[in-house]
């Protein structure tokens, strides 16, 4: 790119300042140093100035916002891993790449689900208000106090054995739990066996047979309330869900009303429907023992953003080199 015109690069949010240094080093970029949401105008504005749009899962780069975009805008580098906030095929139409961050999220994810696997059956977070929010309560050890679950010897049911369901079977095998799945497609032989996996080519059986549920699948038009509240039914009263893909798979209504009766014996969320919302519900569900809720913090480390911005760095300047991008996606795949 020496000797050439940089690129004019529009970044939605605050990146960590390895990645934000290396932006402004390569392209012209526009940066948001108070870190505040863009609202549309601000989005419609930049579509119709910049040669880059970096995205996060928080924008909604629709089909209305992309036809606002003028003839200069040609790359959507989404600083995310998902990219359901990004009609593709409505970019692909005006002739705009579209390209995200894979890949680097996988290990980071698997360590927060598993995370959550221990916490709703071993009642970790409530164990820690006890100590912090509830003061002089805690009477010291005895034998019948704040009994929990043991994970060890339980049957783990992933939907969706990608990379990070996957990467989630392996931490979980460690764990003593054995591993039971639903996929699309069967994984590789050697993977499953590596694993001990048992395959479900129907969810419904599946979800009636294991012990917790972890879901892993993307978010797509087809995954939306895959959780449904006839599949909830499914579940044992004494079964465990968790979900650290996205809030919209689970019947989040549904969740609560399972939980509510007592169908479902307690639930991990790091996402929610209606994101940045938290149902009400869910937390008065969360004082009363029965969810652990997360602030969509899954991915949440330093190392694993900085990876992301790298991927976004490298998606630009292979673009404007003249290549097709590494992480390119393409419509009617999403």
């Amino acid at each position: 790119m020496t000797n050439k015109k940089k690129p004019k690069v529009y970044i939605t949010r605050r990146l960590p300042d390895v990645v934000e240094t290396r932006m402004r080093e390569l392209f012209d970029a526009e940066l948001n140093i108070e870190d505040a949401p863009r609202t549309q105008p601000e989005l419609v504005a930049a579509v119709k100035t910049y040669d880059v749009l970096v995205p996060t899962v928080t924008d909604r780069i629709d089909a209305a916002l992309i036809e606002q975009a003028g003839p200069q805008l040609k790359l959507i580098a989404s600083f995310s891993n998902g990219v359901d906030h990004i009609d593709v095929d409505a970019a692909a139409r005006r002739g705009i790449t579209v390209t995200n961050t894979p890949n680097v999220l996988t290990e980071d994810t698997a360590d927060m689900t598993m995370a959550l696997i221990l916490s709703v059956p071993r009642r970790l977070a409530e164990g820690a208000q006890l100590l912090t929010d509830r003061k002089g309560e805690w009477a010291g050890w005895s034998p019948t106090w704040m009994l929990g679950h043991r994970i060890w010897g339980k049957r783990l049911g992933i939907v969706g054995m990608g990379r990070i369901g996957t990467a989630v079977a392996r931490r979980a095998k460690a764990f003593g739990l054995s591993i039971h799945y639903h996929n699309r497609h069967r994984v590789h032989p050697a993977t499953e066996e590596a694993l001990e996996a048992t395959y479900w080519d129907s969810l419904d059986q599946m979800l009636a047979r294991v012990d917790i549920v972890s879901v892993n699948c993307p978010s797509t038009p087809a995954t939306y309330h895959l959780l449904s509240a006839r599949r909830l039914a499914l579940m044992q009263p004494s079964s465990y869900i968790v979900n650290t893909a996205r809030g919209g798979i689970i019947d989040e209504a549904a969740l609560i009303k399972s939980l509510r009766e007592g169908k479902i014996a307690g639930a991990g969320l790091d996402v929610f429907e209606h994101e940045p919302a938290v149902n009400p519900k869910l937390v008065k569900l969360a004082t009363e023992g029965k969810v652990v809720l997360l602030p969509h913090m899954g991915s949440a480390t330093l190392e694993g953003r900085i990876d992301m911005g790298e991927k976004v760095v490298i998606n630009i300047r292979t673009f404007f080199d003249g290549h097709r991008p590494p992480d390119r996606v393409l419509p009617g795949r999403v």
